[in-house]
Order: C-alpha cells, then sequence, then structure tokens
C-alpha cells in the first residue's frame, strides 16, 4: 500500500481544465471526416424534431380547425417523408458515432502502449501497475465515451434547444423572450452542478486506481496472502477503499440527481408564464390553440436537454478526469533519452570502462561512490556482495536502465550515452533472477528477442541452455503453453528456457543476475553449461550469491557500499583471506548442514 500512497502525490485542481478538454477533442483530429458527419446528421435529427412539432401545429389550426382536408393530407406526406429521412439520419449518426469511439479508443490505447515502452525503468519502480492498468483500460473507455456519446448528447441538447428558441420566435416572439429569460438561469444551475460533479468523479477516479492496484497485488500475491493468513487484514483494507469510493459515489450520484428536479422547477415557471400569458390575452395575443400547443411542447424540448445533462456532465467530469490521469502517463518524460546525434555503432565488442561512477536513486542516498572498473573484451566479471551494495545497480547502469549521476561508461572507448539506447540494449543479453515468461508457447517465448530465427534454431538454442530435455517431455514439446508469466512452469524451467532465449538473441554482452538462486543444484548445473557456452567469446558479467557459480570467471569483484572491497580470481581471493573467503566458507558450511541432515542421519531432500 505505502508505494500507492506514495504516488498519489500526483493531483490535479478542481477547476474545469479547458486546456485538457481541448486535449481531448484533439484526440478526433485524425478522424474529423467522421466527426463531421455524425455532428451534422445529429443536427438534422434535432432540426426535423422541431419542425415536426411544427407541423402538428399546422395539423391542428390549418387541417383540424381549418377543416382544410387536402392541407392535412400534404401535411400528412411531408411529415412521413420526413420521418424516413430521420431514420436514415438517426441510423447513419449512431453508426459513425460508434466507429469514431473504436478509433479514438484504439488510438489512444496504441499511443499510450508505445509511450509506456519509451519510458525508463525508473518510472515502473515507482508507479504501481494498477495505476497504468486503469489508464490504459477503464480510462481511455471514458475519453472515448466523451468524444462520441458525449458529443452526441452535448450537440442534440444545444440544437433541441436552439430550434426550439427559433421556432418560439416564429410563432410568438414576445412570449418567446420571457423563455429565453430563464436559459441565463439553468446555464448557472449547470456551472454550479457542474463544479461539484466534477470534485466528486475526480475522487472517485483517484480511488479506483486504488482498488484496481490492490486487485493486482492481491491477486499476483495471491500465493503469500494465503500463506501467512492475511486474507481478514487484506479483506478490511480493502473494505475501507470501497467505502471511500462509496462516499465520493453517492454524493457524485447525489448531485446528478438533484440536478433533475431543480431544471424541472425551471421549467414548470415557463410553462405557467406560456399559460399565464395566453390565458390572459388569448383574443388579442393571436395565438391559435395549436400555436399554444406548439409552445409548450417547445418548452419541453428545450429543458429535456437540460435536464438530460444532468447525465452528461457527469460523464463528461468523469471522463476529463480520466483524460487528466491519461494526459499525465503520455507527457511523463523519460529519464534516459537518446542524445541528438546519437548513433549506433553496430558493434559493441570494444573494452568497457566505469570511469569514476557514482549513482544515486530518488531518495538522493548513493548506491555507487566513485566505482571504477575496466573489463577487457570477452573478460567474465562476477559481482558478489551483501544484499544492497551495488551489484544489481552495476549491470542496470551498464544496460543503460539508469545512466550514472555522475562519471561515464565508455564502450569500446566511446561514452556509451552517444550511442542509441536500441544499440545498447539490443545488443545485451539479460538474465534475471526472477524469469519472466510472455503468455503463449515455449517456442514463442524463446524466439521472443529474434522474432525471425527459425525453428531449427530455436531447439538448437534450448539444448545449447539444457531446456530441450525437459521442453520434449511435454504433450506439445515446444508448442507448449506456458501459462501467463510462465506459471505453468518451475523456477527453474522458466530460468532455462529464459537463457536459451538470451543465447537465441546472440547479445554481445551477456549478463546473469541472480540467475540460479532460486533452483536446485541440478537445474543450477544445467545452467552452468548453458553459461559457459553462452559466455564463451563475450564480455559478461555475472552477479550471484552462491559462489559455485562464479568460480571460473576471470575477475571476481567482492562489492560493498557502492564500492569494490576486493578484486581477483577465485584462487586469488581464497588466498587472501579476507571478505571472499569468508563469503565462500559460510556458504559451503551452510550447504553442507544442508546436505547432510542430522535428526535423519540421511541426506536432506531439496526442494
Amino acid at each position: 500500500m505505502s508505494e500507492i500512497e506514495t504516488f498519489e502525490e500526483e493531483d490535479f485542481q478542481t477547476r474545469f481544465s479547458g486546456k485538457t478538454f481541448r486535449r481531448i477533442l484533439a484526440l478526433t483530429a485524425p478522424h474529423w471526416k467522421w466527426v463531421v458527419g455524425f455532428l451534422t446528421t445529429i443536427m438534422l435529427v434535432s432540426v426535423l424534431d422541431a419542425f415536426f412539432t411544427y407541423l402538428g401545429k399546422q395539423i391542428i389550426d390549418v387541417g383540424i380547425a381549418g377543416k382544410d382536408i387536402s392541407a392535412l393530407l400534404r401535411i400528412f406526406y411531408l411529415y412521413g417523408g420526413l420521418t424516413i429521412i430521420q431514420s436514415v439520419m438517426v441510423f447513419l449518426f449512431i453508426y459513425l458515432a460508434g466507429i469514431l469511439g473504436e478509433r479514438v479508443r484504439y488510438d489512444l490505447r496504441r499511443n499510450m502502449f508505445n509511450h509506456l515502452q519509451d519510458l525508463s525503468l525508473s518510472y515502473y519502480s515507482k508507479t504501481p501497475v494498477g495505476w497504468i492498468m486503469s489508464r490504459v483500460t477503464s480510462d481511455s473507455d471514458r475519453v472515448a465515451e466523451l468524444v462520441t456519446w458525449g458529443l452526441v448528447d452535448t450537440t442534440w441538447a444545444v440544437m433541441n434547444i436552439t430550434t426550439s428558441l427559433v421556432f418560439m420566435f416564429i410563432i410568438q416572439w414576445q412570449l418567446a423572450l420571457i423563455v429565453l429569460v430563464l436559459v441565463p438561469i439553468l446555464v448557472y444551475i449547470a456551472i454550479q452542478f457542474r463544479k461539484r460533479i466534477l470534485h466528486s468523479y475526480r475522487t472517485v477516479r483517484k480511488l479506483n486506481s486504488k482498488i484496481t492496484g490492490s486487485f493486482n497485488e492481491n491477486i499476483t500475491g495471491v500465493r503469500v496472502v494465503k500463506s501467512l493468513g492475511r486474507e481478514s487484514e487484506n479483506l478490511a483494507e480493502f473494505s475501507h477503499i470501497t467505502g471511500e469510493m462509496y462516499k465520493a459515489s453517492y454524493r457524485a450520484a447525489w448531485l446528478s440527481a438533484l440536478f433533475l428536479p431543480t431544471v424541472q422547477i425551471v421549467s414548470a415557471i415557463a410553462i405557467s408564464a406560456v399559460v399565464w400569458y395566453t390565458g390572459g390575452n388569448f383574443t388579442s395575443s393571436a395565438m391559435t390553440i395549436g400555436g399554444i400547443q406548439a409552445f409548450i411542447t417547445y418548452i419541453t424540448f428545450m429543458m429535456w436537454p437540460v435536464q438530460d445533462l444532468a447525465r452528461v456532465y457527469a460523464e463528461i467530469q468523469l471522463s476529463i478526469a480520466s483524460a487528466e490521469r491519461i494526459f499525465s502517463l503520455v507527457d511523463a518524460i523519460p529519464e534516459i533519452l537518446d542524445r541528438e546525434n546519437a548513433f549506433d555503432p553496430g558493434k559493441l565488442t570494444g573494452d568497457i570502462q566505469f570511469d569514476h561512477v557514482s549513482f544515486s536513486y530518488d531518495d538522493g542516498s548513493p548506491v555507487l561512490k566513485d566505482f571504477s572498473l575496466s573489463v577487457k573484451r570477452g573478460e567474465t566479471i562476477a559481482l558478489v556482495g551483501p544484499t544492497g551494495g551495488g551489484k544489481t545497480t552495476i549491470v542496470n547502469l551498464l544496460c543503460r536502465f539508469y545512466e550514472p549521476t555522475s562519471g561515464s561508461i565508455k564502450i569500446g572507448g566511446c561514452d556509451y550515452r552517444d550511442y542509441s539506447l536500441y544499440a545498447i540494449q539490443s545488443r545485451i543479453g539479460v538474465v534475471l533472477q526472477t524469469p519472466h515468461l510472455f503468455s503463449g508457447t515455449i517456442a514463442e517465448n524463446i524466439r521472443y528477442g529474434r522474432l525471425n530465427a527459425t525453428r531449427d534454431e530455436v531447439e538448437s538454442a534450448a539444448r545449447m541452455a539444457g531446456a530441450a530435455d525437459f521442453i520434449t517431455k511435454f504433450p506439445r514439446g515446444f508448442d507448449e503453453p506456458v501459462g501467463e508469466g510462465g506459471n505453468m512452469l518451475s523456477v527453474g524451467q522458466k530460468q532455462l528456457i529464459s537463457l536459451a532465449r538470451a543465447i537465441l538473441a546472440q547479445p554481445e554482452i551477456f549478463v546473469m543476475d541472480e540467475a540460479t538462486s532460486s533452483v536446485d543444484t541440478l537445474t543450477e548445473a544445467q545452467i552452468q553449461k548453458g553459461m559457459e557456452i553462452m559466455m564463451n567469446g563475450r564480455t559478461s558479467f555475472i552477479v550471484a550469491h552462491r559462489l559455485s557459480t562464479i568460480k571460473k570467471a576471470d575477475r571476481i569483484l567482492v562489492i560493498e557500499n557502492g564500492a569494490i572491497a576486493e578484486i581477483g580470481t577465485h584462487a586469488e581471493l581464497l588466498k587472501k583471506g579476507g571478505k571472499y573467503h569468508n563469503l565462500y566458507t559460510r556458504q559451503f558450511r551452510n550447504q553442507m548442514t544442508e546436505a547432510y541432515n542430522p535428526l535423519s542421519g540421511q541426506a536432506a531432500t531439496s526442494n
């Protein structure tokens, strides 16, 4: 929960933002033909609605009161023809609005997905997954609804009010002026309600993101939840968040509901004014029965759209709050960017040099301090030491997931910031402590970093990684689905597939970050064989807690407090009897203790 609370510093003003609304409307610019199409058709539908009421006046005054049968027939024919035209217009605006909504939704999600891939690793370290998912899914839906059905409802409302006023002035301009005076009152009421509804719905969106994040954490961490018996505590925390969202949603719904009767009271005043005026001046006002009936209908036509804006306003405010959050994601600037003249050197096969590198994360506390290291091409460097000493930070800097706070990293004698990000990251193979597989088959996951690889190359990489033996035992072999995140495989199997993926990508620099810390001894031996194949002729960095995996490294660095405490080969460091010797002997003793169970006198089973 602390991660979500920290990220909640992102907040917005309660004042309606015209800039945000303009940015929302700009999303429709690439599809302006569809916008013009559905706005034109909805305007025609609204004009025809108003004209039908005027025809109703003519039916009463000319056809019925005037007893002109031929005129009555002409009006009926005209009414029928216009009804057919209006039906076609209704179909068109619904169809066009639907297509526009899908296109805007597609554009939004595609742009966000694109931008998320450009953002630096630091963005994901401090941004909860639930917040990101909420923007990509529900927030994009809300914005797409605004630029389609929100525009439809708003256009329909404005046109109904406008056409009603026009026809009222045609029938009786003095009475139309009385009704017109009430329009500013309705506008004022709408503005006041808009402010309050906007504030409530922004609160709802913030709490909805919290709920999404809580769902995500509890689902992905379900094993931890159950193993620690945290169900009751998690339910209490979740109930608190949902309770807060209920209160905010209730207030928003209450304001929307209150808006309706407020507008109805104003409508009743307008209708009463018409009845009073025509009742007292019927003989002298030249108002016919049909005119009175049409006038009251036009007032209803004018007032009902305003009443409907209670729902439209609620949706518009919710959409604006969603758009603000989407734009906050889209406007996030990657911390790691290509320099203006960044280039692709073609290869990263030169020596690597860390030149007085210092680095700190957002909290400002230094992780690396004046770190210097020269690595020859093809050399294997192992990094060991206590947790938090800076080992993973070194390889993260090498992969340019982060950049040095001071100092520089050079590859082939050139500052690696002069190279493009793609040039570096596409040529570095990384196998992580917690391997991640994507939904799909085993073959698709191995081929993930090199999509043009043949099936023979995929199977060859799996054999080199030591993964082919268990893969061929599956019913579908390499076409076996791995499940979401690879949850249908063991940790060791996922690690071997990750290694095969790295081998197939043929990187020029190879990084293993705690890749054997979560696997059994047999799988560790298989990974080591794959590592030897992978490291042959490549510059390699191995971060390890299990020191048995790094004996053959050209140099071993003991990293403590962001600096090199010891450096040398395995034999040299053992002979020295320092920190590495202590780490190695302590780990060896622990392994011997685990291998023999004094309670049973038998070898303890692992895993």
